[in-house]
């Protein structure tokens, strides 16, 4: 599709006349009269220490950031403002992006890899059944403070292979007052919140409601957001006490990638519909601190999570309709063709296999003389987790130096029930599915799992001098795994696994001048195979995502080893600069390998190779009177580091002579150690500025700028990447008084037609004149909204 090539100079000279959100770094300034807190939380509960300490890159923003960014979620705010992240729009709605940061994925999507952790007041968010992380449920507008920090971090436990993100949410010590915000605009879009806290000095409170709704920018794409919030907090002298709730209930629909070929006739159109996803959440969080003397702090907290997920994704179908003894009846699809004529006979051909309903007859390829050309993948998640952790931190002097040591343990357990089937059905005009009450008995799955976690972890940062400190780090995770079939028909699924494993981490800064930081570290981590890839990780017994799981081989934890180095410090006028570097490498890495469906949704789980992330990171920024202004630049070489072979079923090459090397066999490819994995843009930047022309009125604009991606599918790195796109945003504000603040953004302002995203599929089973195997992830058009926000 095309992309913006031809404007991105365009964009690159209007971004320098114009402003931007004001996003901070590690390094970076506060607003005029609220200095930003300067610590760095180095453990996954509220123990933080100066940011000049810290062996690593570290990107924060503040509410105040979050508020004035006018972003639609996190990872939209993240996306525009800090480095080496990007999302993708695989699923198709704005509050189901694929988050990655460094090549690694935080994703609400089952199937992809995940390597990243996501802490909400000290809790781990990573849900048990598959690590996913429901972007939906996480109200922007209750956000105090986000922190992402880099690379391997053994301390913040499992998924830590690129980073860590650290989210601490608002309570009525940090917000006071009630304010409400409403805005809307394109593609129906209305959204709103209000927020309220206050305390008394000893006792505070804090409330906040979100709500979001839109059509959607693409056809039969309404979704709805509900978010609830709420904090009781104590402070004393020297305890701290805080038990928030969250309550959240979203319908989203993401119809997913388009072929693009439909993208040609009509970007809004959608291959197949519906695709709906419900997340119901309950959570508690009980923290507190207690300061024990003036060097020592002991903290922790419990927690409950309770999350319902209900899917149901209507698809094209993925059984073919064969003549057996007279009767037109639904078989799998990798029969033998044995003549060749492309078409499915009992009588010329073999490895014929029924598709059985639940009375264990076979289905007709016919209902009411209609083909059923369809299926609805109809699942439901059931995932409870609650647990504990405590963290004992000392400061003390040690050699003639600061010294803080922070211990911690850390106790989890996840409990997951999963039950899908999966319904023939008839495709409509409209590409909608019909139901039909006829379930495959094939694709019946009832499994539950228990995800249990203990860890040990330390951290301590000694100061050697006053120009040099080491930090060194590590944490000893214990993970249990145990699956069990609740249908009975698959006993052999019933299993547990056990992953343990050490991780350090060491680190140095050198702070030659007081304008100069210069740091060094490696570190590793750790991710051990989710239940979801356990029960799906056999070519034989391949699974329709999100759906059937069958008896599979075990799975080797994913193992990161990480460095990283870098300097940043100041310049003249408020100048604030970072350069790093990174290079990590996943050892055993975990890669869902499809089998076919229409969507590339057929596979299994495998540990194919090593990979490798590398790459260099650039920031600029200055804040200077009334003009802020910052760029980033990333770079990300990520690489398959082992030769392997990937099942690819939809690619083109094997529509050309049979001769070709990458061929090795029947719907594999060769990937040569060094491909590119796909779905990582090389080289990803952020532009932006901000004015105030007066202490009332500001205009912002941020450039989003990202290079071509390989398709999921195309491993081996035999077709071309997507087109790379530079995307305008605008936005302004003005307040009326000191109560009311009327604001407006505009996205995508040339109305850009760009893809984040791609993979290879079958579009010839919904529509059959299509050849090209490409769908791409389609970014929004041109979007306006208008909102006022109003403070008591």
């Amino acid at each position: 599709m095309s992309a913006c090539h031809s404007r991105a100079a365009r964009l690159s000279l209007f971004a320098s006349c114009i402003a931007v959100i004001p996003y901070v770094t590690v390094a970076a300034a506060a607003e005029p009269g609220r200095p930003l807190e300067e610590i760095v939380v180095t453990a996954p509960y509220g123990i933080g220490i100066d940011p000049a300490l810290v062996p690593a890159h570290v990107q924060r923003a503040t509410a105040e950031q979050l508020e004035r960014s006018h972003a639609l979620d996190l990872t939209d705010f993240l996306n525009r403002g800090f480095s080496s992240v990007n999302i993708n729009h695989a699923q198709n709605n704005p509050l189901q992006p694929d988050f990655n940061f460094r090549g690694f994925t935080a994703s609400p999507l089952l199937g992809l890899p995940q390597g990243l952790a996501v802490y909400q007041n000290g809790v781990r968010i990573n849900e048990p059944f598959g690590d996913t992380i429901n972007w939906d449920l996480v109200p922007i507008s209750a956000l105090e403070s986000v922190q992402l920090m880099a690379g391997t971090q053994p301390v913040f436990g499992l998924n830590t292979l690129g980073g860590a993100l650290s989210l601490r949410m608002k309570n009525g010590f940090t917000h006071e007052g009630t304010q409400a915000e409403l805005y809307g605009g394109s593609f129906a879009r209305r959204a709103g919140s209000i927020q309220s806290g206050g305390n008394n000095g000893r006792w505070g409170y804090y409330g906040n409601i979100d709500y979001f709704e839109e059509d959607g920018w693409r056809d039969y794409s309404k979704s709805d957001a509900l978010r609830v919030f709420t904090t009781l907090s104590g402070r004393g002298d020297d305890w701290t006490l805080d038990l928030s709730g969250a309550y959240g209930k979203t319908e989203l629909r993401g119809n997913g990638s388009s072929p693009v070929e439909l993208l040609a006739i009509d970007r809004e159109q959608v291959f197949t519909h519906p695709d709906l996803t419900e997340n119901t959440q309950v959570q508690l969080i009980l923290e507190g601190s207690r300061k024990l003397s003036d060097r020592l702090q002991i903290a922790g907290n419990v927690f409950y999570r309770d999350i319902d997920t209900d899917t149901f994704n209507g698809d094209g179908t993925i059984f073919e309709e064969c003549e057996v003894d007279g009767e037109e009846l639904l078989v799998e699809e990798e029969f033998t063709d044995v003549d060749g004529n492309g078409e499915c006979s009992s009588g010329a051909d073999a490895d014929i296999e029924l598709v059985l309903d639940l009375n264990g007859a076979p289905i007709e390829a016919e209902l009411d003389d209609e083909e059923l050309d369809a299926v609805n993948n109809i699942g439901r998640r059931r995932q409870q987790s609650h647990g504990a952790s405590a963290q004992l931190a000392l400061n003390s002097t040690l050699f003639g130096g600061e010294n803080d040591l922070t211990l911690g343990f850390a106790f989890s357990e996840g409990r997951s029930s999963f039950d899908s089937m999966m319904e023939v059905a008839r495709l409509l005009e409209n590409r909608a599915t019909s139901r039909t009450g006829i379930f495959a008995e094939e694709f019946i799955t009832d499994v539950s799992s228990e995800v249990t976690s203990a860890s040990l972890y330390f951290a301590d940062t000694l100061s050697l001098s006053k120009r040099v400190a080491v930090t060194v780090s590590g944490r000893f995770d214990n993970t249990r795994i145990r699956l069990e079939d609740e249908t009975g028909q698959s006993p052999e699924l019933n299993g547990s696994h056990e992953f343990q494993r050490f991780n350090p981490a060491a680190g140095i800064t050198f702070q030659p001048t007081s304008a100069l930081t210069l740091y060094a570290s490696y570190g590793q981590s750790t991710r051990a195979p989710s239940p979801v890839e356990l029960a799906c990780a056999s070519e034989d017994a391949p699974c329709n995502l999100p759906n059937a799981f069958l008896a599979d081989p075990p799975l080797d934890e994913v193992v990161a080893k990480s460095w990283e180095a870098g300097l940043r410090g100041t310049l003249g006028r408020e100048i604030r600069w970072h350069l790093g570097g990174f290079h990590t490498v996943n050892n055993d890495d975990i890669l869902f390998q499809t089998t076919g469906g229409a969507q590339a949704n057929v596979g299994f789980f495998d540990n194919v190779s090593d990979t490798r992330r590398a790459g260099l990171e650039l920031s600029l920024s200055q804040r200077w009177s009334r003009l802020h202004w910052f760029i980033d630049y990333s770079l990300v070489d990520a690489t398959f580091e082992d030769t392997f072979i990937v099942n690819s079923p939809n690619h083109p090459i094997f529509d050309d002579p049979p001769d070709s090397g990458a061929i090795v066999g029947d719907d594999k490819l060769l990937v040569r150690s060094g491909a590119t994995i796909p779905g990582i843009p090389e080289h990803q930047a952020n532009l932006g500025l901000d004015f105030r022309f007066t202490d009332r009125f500001s205009l912002g604009a941020d450039v989003v700028v990202r290079s071509g991606v390989y398709l999921r599918g195309d491993e081996a790195n035999l077709l071309g990447k997507t087109d790379s796109y530079s995307i305008l945003n605008l936005r302004g504000e003005y307040r009326i008084g000191d109560a009311v603040t009327v604001f407006a953004r505009v996205e995508n302002v040339f109305d850009e037609d760009y893809e984040t995203f791609g993979l290879l599929g079958e579009p010839d089973e919904v529509f059959e004149d299509f050849e090209d195997p490409r769908f791409f992830g389609a970014g929004p058009p041109l979007g306006a909204w208008l909102g006022v926000k109003i403070k008591l």
